[in-house]
């Protein structure tokens, strides 16, 4: 007879990736590692704090909280760009699922579970969603909401795809996903997340799409127009290249 007990448990990576969030660092990483703590406990999971080059206390204050959770790791990049550090930390893991979310805790952790069992289904990628029905939106501004909504419908008639959000900062992938996705995904910034996506679900990748309750964060510093036309040109770009093509 099996003693399941004694079973190795399935490797979990969580990444935050950061750039100067000396303040959220302190208050959030103990509650979400309070939360897998109890959630995922089946888990061998693991907490990683993604420097995106901060230059305030986030590498003093993310290196202090290592001390105090073995579970805590924290890893510096030089070059600033959020799609650029996802990739390298999901790439050098040696877990069998891989996630991320953002270190406000915007999306609301009692939702990951749901990403996590989606992968285990049979899914390669699960994403939180903020417009699929059952979704719950708090606090956002009008202008984003109908910007999030014209972009979604901007890809979608673009590239054919079916899925409906996404920039959510709430992701998970399997590594054997990853590892075939990522290296055909250039953008090293806000764009990630779609080159991604529809890189996957145009080679055939299964994607689960997930409805959150999401509450706006006030002081987030993600540029919109930046990053919107940011999103234009990469769009643009991956019509022409087709990187999918690759992975059939």
């Amino acid at each position: 007879m099996l003693d399941f007990a004694c079973m190795p448990k399935v490797g979990l990576s969580v990444v935050i990736p950061v750039y100067n969030e000396e303040a959220d660092l302190a208050k959030n990483i103990p509650i979400l590692s309070s939360f897998l703590e109890k959630e995922m406990e089946k888990y061998d999971w693991e907490i990683v704090i993604a420097d995106n080059a901060s230059v305030d206390k986030t590498p003093e204050v993310s290196r202090e909280l290592t001390t105090k959770n073995s579970k805590v790791r924290y890893v510096r990049l030089e070059k600033k760009g959020r799609g650029r550090t996802l990739k390298k930390v999901w790439l050098d893991s040696k877990k069998e699922l891989l996630s991320y979310m953002d270190i406000d805790l915007s999306s609301d952790v009692s939702f990951f579970p749901r990403l996590i069992e989606k992968l285990e289904g049979g899914s390669d990628i699960a994403i939180g969603s903020r417009l699929v029905k059952g979704a719950k939106v708090i606090d956002r501004p009008f202008i984003r909401e109908i910007m999030s909504r014209g972009y979604s419908f901007l890809f979608r008639t673009f590239f054919g795809t079916k899925f409906k959000d996404a920039q959510c900062g709430f992701k998970a992938i399997t590594k054997k996903a990853a590892d075939k996705i990522l290296p055909q995904v250039k953008d090293t910034d806000w764009f990630f997340d779609t080159e991604m996506l529809v890189v996957a679900q145009k080679a055939g990748f299964k994607i689960a799409e997930v409805p959150i309750t999401w509450k706006d964060d006030p002081n987030s510093t993600v540029k919109v127009a930046k990053t919107a036309w940011g999103d234009i040109k990469g769009m643009w770009r991956i019509y022409w290249e087709k990187p999918w093509e690759k992975l059939k």
